[in-house]
């Protein structure tokens, strides 16, 4: 049987210079593990290589140009005892639904399969997404890991005509399918078992290479123009005080992946990591309120409609009971106040 992933062992983690994913290599890092990254070409791994330089011969990249490619991973899950797989497309910006489709199930199926008879291999952590869990629903809900995002499954059926956010949420839902079915399948020739890790909006400072605001991810760009700079993200009063969902701090769904890692009950789970629910009025009330400020060159910090956040009440909601009982203790959620402050002082550093 499959078992826990001690400190010391090596972590292959796909992917490695995304905003989730930096944040993984550094904790796994500091947690006293050895990393192997996975980056699209040389280029891409000169700013990891950078900021994890103090860890030696602790971290390494290695390319893979096309993670969709069969065999696309075998050389880089070669003596490793887990793998964190986080490359997958996140943006609203396709055509067709199979722009976002198709590398996210065959870039997972394509890293599972290099996994199998890998005998040094204990445990494999997939990053899914809430947007595999949720579905727009006239009334409330609170959702859980038994839920299953069959809507944006159905509604990508329309091609081009389907929203850009039903081609994402299908993308993720599609590629957790594909994850579970292979590790169903492929039962009597694996070492290694299955987590998998749904998160929702996932904000925080970043230590990925970001040259400028516009070049930030969804997330985190959503963040920067509903919070810094609405102006520049075409946010209306309406949006920020009734446009928002669940959320969680980037170093606390990297945390998670270490400790999905340790945690024998972990295998064969799929687990909902989220602090809570927000909309952006919440994030700009507590950036207005932070004394003093962390991002004192911006004195024209966006107000919206004060307090609007707190008469709002969101139709989805996710229990996260499920994973701090698994995960244990260690799982600490950043609170609002602290993610505002430090997200802020990185902009404010980097001069945004």
């Amino acid at each position: 049987m499959p078992g826990i992933v001690p400190p010391g062992s090596k972590v292959l983690v796909s992917g490695a210079n995304g905003y989730i994913a930096a944040w993984v290599v550094r904790t796994l890092l500091e947690k006293g593990y050895a990393v192997r990254g996975t980056v699209r070409s040389e280029e891409k791994g000169t700013h990891l290589k950078k900021i994890f330089a103090s860890y030696g011969d602790k971290f390494e990249t290695i390319v893979v140009e096309d993670i969709t490619k069969e065999g696309a991973f075998d050389e880089a899950v070669q003596g490793v005892h887990a793998i964190e797989h986080t490359a997958s497309p996140f943006h609203f910006k396709a055509d067709d639904p199979q722009e976002l489709i198709e590398p996210a199930v065959n870039g997972t199926r394509s890293i599972l399969k290099s996994a199998l008879n890998k005998s040094s291999i204990r445990r494999v952590v997939v990053t899914s997404s809430t947007a595999a869990i949720l579905s727009i629903l006239p009334e409330r809900k609170v959702f859980t890991e038994l839920d299953w995002n069959e809507q944006s499954i159905e509604e990508v059926k329309q091609g081009k005509n389907a929203s850009q956010a039903s081609k994402y949420r299908a993308s993720k839902t599609l590629a957790e399918k594909a994850a579970w079915d292979f590790y169903e399948a492929s039962n009597t020739n694996r070492s290694w078992d299955l987590v998998v890790l749904n998160p929702p909006f996932v904000f925080g400072p970043i230590i990925h290479d970001v040259s400028s605001p516009t070049a930030l991810g969804t997330s985190a760009g959503d963040w920067y123009n509903s919070v810094v700079r609405p102006d520049m993200g075409g946010k209306t009063i309406e949006a920020i005080t009734t446009i928002g969902g669940g959320w969680v701090d980037v170093r606390d769904i990297a945390l998670a992946h270490v400790l999905a890692l340790q945690k024998q009950e972990a295998g064969g789970e799929r687990l909902l990591i989220s602090k809570g629910e927000f909309v952006y009025q919440d994030f700009i009330d507590t950036a207005n309120a932070l004394s003093p400020s962390p991002i004192p060159s911006h004195t024209d910090l966006p107000k919206g409609k004060p307090g609007a956040g707190k008469d709002f009440v969101p139709k989805i909601v996710y229990d996260a009971t499920k994973a701090s009982k698994i995960l244990g203790p260690e799982l600490v959620y950043h609170t609002m106040e602290e993610t505002t402050r430090d997200t802020l002082a990185d902009f404010e550093k980097r001069g945004w």
